[in-house]
């Protein structure tokens, strides 16, 4: 377990490296949203290369260069 865990990140340490709430993390995990999760017990892994998902509440605007 020693050399896995180093590959791997916390919910709380995905959270910091975001910029959101350890809380959010953890429902993106749960709704599979990130790739690569692991859980481990009560705990989740999350591949320390992994991305932040998109915010599906909110719409991206893109603008047709104006």
């Amino acid at each position: 377990m020693g050399d896995t865990m180093l590959n791997y990140m916390t919910v709380k340490e995905a959270g910091e490296k975001w910029g959101i709430g350890s809380r959010m993390v953890m429902l993106y995990c749960v709704a599979g949203r990130i790739n690569g999760t692991e859980k481990m017990g009560n705990m989740w892994l999350i591949p320390k290369d992994a991305e932040k998902p998109e915010d599906g509440r909110y719409k991206k605007v893109i603008k047709n260069g104006k």
